[in-house]
């Protein structure tokens, strides 16, 4: 059984007092963990005092990204064996800001996700599509590519422990959603590339989010489609009230 999951990701947004607060204000209405997975990407400087003031309650910490080495001399990087020691569940590689932003390639990704596993780490592995390909009206390939190269080498117990994020670059923090047809198209496609992979009981097991302008409004109409078993939300997630509504839709 897949528990579906509504995961927020902060971004480069909050400080560590404002982090601790809002933990504060929500650990007490989350819903229980065999019911919703409830959980947070936060930068790393709030991981572990967000740990902390969640202790005893549902929520789960999620890092924004990680290496793929240990340790070592990489300055400025965040190692996935220490996010694991420090309390850390799940991390999110491959987000569409960090292929951009930092010219993140599949290679990388897939290297970080292989070391995430290694270290005992849930990878959210993102993919989406273009919106040149929307605009033509074309069903969604492009993932396709990307799925094959992200989860390259992984075995069918490691493949278990992914949660694939689909993320429309052209729907992120714009407002301009997926209509639940999109979405729900897009997640089918990545789980049947999955089964293509895998075979059918692994892709079965397999999360699959729908992330990019989630709301309060869409959140219900996106999470009852049978190949949606969650949500990663951006901008709504950033405040207590709204998030505690996206989590109790």
């Amino acid at each position: 059984m897949r528990v579906p999951i509504v995961a927020g990701n902060w971004k480069m947004n909050k400080n560590v007092a404002e982090a601790i607060a809002f933990v504060n204000q929500i650990k007490a209405s989350l819903p229980p963990a065999s019911q919703l997975e409830t959980a947070l990407a936060a930068p790393t400087l709030c991981l572990v005092p967000m740990i902390e003031a969640a202790e005893g309650s549902p929520l789960k910490l999620m890092a924004e990204n990680c290496y793929y080495k240990d340790a070592g001399a990489y300055t400025g990087e965040t190692s996935p064996r220490a996010l694991y020691q420090a309390g850390i569940h799940h991390v999110i590689l491959g987000h569409s800001e960090r292929r951009t932003y930092f010219h993140e390639t599949d290679e990388l990704i897939n290297k970080k996700v292989k070391a995430a596993l290694k270290n005992g780490l849930c990878p959210i592995v993102c993919c989406d599509d273009t919106m040149g390909r929307r605009v033509a009206g074309k069903k969604v390939h492009w993932v396709v590519s990307r799925i094959l190269a992200d989860l390259h080498g992984l075995s069918d117990d490691e493949i278990c422990h992914v949660t694939i994020a689909y993320e429309p670059s052209w729907a992120i923090g714009t407002g301009d959603s997926a209509d639940p047809a999109q979405a729900a198209e897009g997640c089918y496609l990545i789980r049947q590339t999955i089964a293509d992979m895998y075979g059918d009981n692994v892709a079965n097991n397999v999360r699959i989010l729908y992330g990019g302008s989630v709301t309060t409004v869409n959140i219900n109409s996106l999470m009852a489609k049978q190949d949606i078993d969650g949500v990663l939300v951006g901008k709504d997630s950033l405040n207590p009230t709204t998030f505690l509504q996206l989590v109790n839709h």
